[in-house]
């Protein structure tokens, strides 16, 4: 099969623009920026239509400097494969033992369990105190940075501010683990478990400039007020988190808003368990809709996603990689579980059109949701309109019902000689709490019986029953986010601070806060997604270096960049900030 590799700086993304949505005080629109001389025919459009103001792109992704190199859409060819080859490794992450075969236990039996892809209620989750539990999950970070020392397809440069400053020789990661170390030696009374650790600057501080032993302290601190959260000892933990406030600002350090954040949710953990907030009035609640939220993106959230390259290298890696599983087919159809303003679909276009060996008779793209209908439908008049400009042949139906329950295969109208995509982006994990909704949708999905299927996750493992476990791994998850706002955005910025408030802030509290069906933010790891994958006969497909490539010229042109990382878990991309990763990029097929 020929493999064809496009130019991601050929891509023209201002052709689909985004008015976003006012579910809150937050939702200003934001107008667009001129774009490229390739796009000025297809701005007429957008100047005459209702849409009032406008936004360049998905989320507003794509800035105008991933257009200025204003290269070519070429066939990829075999020298250039050879220079841009990158080696794929086998870098799965470890896990605490225990909370790994229980959640690969209750993965395997999905549908038997209310709350879907979870760990299971166990008596050895009595017998870990807070503090070996901090330890085991040390460990398995300490661990998993040696393994990917020197393995990285892309590792993190030098640390630089947003001002261009030299930042602290240790990120936010660092400071977590050497409190770990501290607050681990401190409290345990069980064998000797520094000795098990190690850090360069060691556990008494030593060799760290004042700022960083403050963060260091204040870290431990909040380690403190959690052990006692964890062991309802509510009285002595709001003591702690009285010091936390002190010490911790919503507009200071990354370290300091973490822990601002963390606290905020430890607060409200102690207020339901003494009684002060009722355990039901979250679930009460209207749920949120996660297609209109994809779609209607908020000011802050589309600031978020111009100065971050995650998103994007997702979108480019994954059309690539569709690019390549159709390179035969003159009929291709996309089943979009998550379309959002479908900005990924104008990137697949230009790629396909660029195959010159080739005449692409139909692109037909098929949008799912459970709501939001007509929003869905501006998405798809936005695509055709795109089409339409550039004399692509493409049609676009929204298939949209009330539960997915009620999804069936019959409703994509797949013909024979197509070749069917399926597109999935941050989707399948709000799913997880409803595991009979996810087990159904896989099984419909298999019927279309598909090329490959694209998977975009949020790489972290917050669905632990374990409030220790998810504790730790939440904060070290969050704590790259709020490490990467702090080198792309100023401590001042509004859409920063809102982020962090609203998104983070809000995360932190589902997933620290609340318990059984009020917990929706339940996310897992590759090697989980792997196993339930499994269940289905599916099987994960090699990145080419075609799509390797993609994501590190991508990531390349954001000034952040250089503190990104991309590695390989098995076959699976990971995209990573200083070495943790937050994002992975799946391609599957059926057996």
């Amino acid at each position: 099969m020929t493999s064809t590799m496009f130019s991601f700086g050929a891509i023209n993304p201002v052709g689909i623009r985004e008015n976003p949505g006012s579910n809150n005080e937050f939702d200003d629109a934001v107008g667009g920026t001129n774009g490229s001389k390739h796009s000025r025919c297809r701005e007429e459009y957008w100047r005459d239509s209702s849409f009032g103001e406008t936004l360049d792109s998905d989320f507003g992704f794509y800035q105008d400097n991933l257009l200025e190199s204003n290269f070519v859409f070429s066939k990829y060819r075999q020298q250039n494969q050879k220079a841009y080859l990158l080696p794929a490794h086998d870098l799965l992450d470890e896990f605490d033992s225990f909370s790994l075969q229980t959640c690969l236990k209750e993965i395997a039996n999905l549908g038997s369990e209310p709350t879907g892809v979870q760990y299971s209620e166990d008596e050895k989750e009595k017998q870990h105190p807070f503090s070996l539990a901090s330890l085991e999950l040390l460990k398995s970070y300490e661990h998993r940075l040696k393994k990917l020392d020197g393995e990285k397809i892309v590792e993190p440069g030098s640390n630089t501010t947003l001002n261009g400053l030299a930042e602290p020789s240790l990120s936010t990661e660092e400071i977590i683990r050497l409190a770990g170390v501290k607050f681990i030696q401190t409290t345990s009374s069980v064998g000797d478990p520094p000795a098990t650790l190690s850090h360069p600057y060691g556990s008494s501080f030593s060799g760290l400039s004042d700022q960083q032993k403050k963060d260091a302290q204040l870290v431990e601190l909040l380690l403190f007020a959690a052990e006692k959260v964890y062991y309802q000892q509510f009285h002595r933990a709001s003591k702690l988190l009285n010091q936390c406030d002190y010490l911790c600002s919503n507009k200071g350090n990354p370290i300091q808003r973490l822990v601002f954040y963390f606290a905020e949710a430890l607060r409200e953990r102690i207020d339901r368990g003494s009684g002060r907030i009722a355990v039901n009035t979250c679930g009460k609640r209207q749920k949120p809709d996660s297609h209109a939220q994809t779609m209607n993106p908020t000011q802050s959230q589309i600031a978020y996603h111009q100065k971050l390259p995650f998103v994007q290298v997702m979108q480019f890696a994954g059309v690539q990689a569709i690019v390549e599983s159709v390179a035969d087919a003159k009929n291709v159809h996309v089943i979009d579980l998550n379309i959002g303003s479908g900005v990924q679909w104008t990137i697949l276009m230009q790629a396909l059109a660029s195959c010159y060996d080739r005449q692409i008779e139909l692109l037909k793209i098929t949008a799912v949701g459970t709501s939001s209908k007509h929003l869905i439908d501006e998405t798809g008049e936005r695509l055709i309109n795109f089409a339409h400009s550039m004399s692509f042949p493409c049609t676009f139906k929204s298939v949209v019902v009330g539960d997915v329950l009620d999804l069936k295969e019959e409703l994509f109208e797949i013909d024979t000689e197509e070749a069917v995509v399926i597109f999935s982006q941050y989707y399948l994990r709000t799913l997880i709490p409803q595991p009979n909704r996810l087990e159904l949708l896989m099984k419909v999905i298999r019927r279309t019986n598909p090329r490959v299927m694209v998977v975009a996750e949020v790489e972290a493992n917050h669905n632990s029953p374990n409030f220790a476990n998810r504790f730790i791994e939440s904060l070290f998850s969050y704590g790259a986010y709020f490490d990467c706002l702090e080198a792309s955005m100023s401590q001042e910025d509004f859409n920063r601070m809102t982020i962090e408030s609203i998104d983070f802030g809000q995360g932190v509290k589902n997933i620290l806060a609340t318990e059984g069906e009020e917990r929706t933010v339940r996310h897992v790891k590759v090697d989980v997604w792997r196993v339930f994958f499994a269940r289905f006969g599916m099987i994960e497909v090699e990145l080419s270096s075609s799509s390797l490539y993609q994501a590190n010229l991508v990531m390349k042109k954001f000034s952040c960049g250089r503190l990104c990382t991309l590695d390989m878990n098995g076959k699976c991309l990971l995209v990573g900030w200083k070495g943790t990763p937050v994002h992975s990029l799946s391609i599957l097929k059926f057996t």
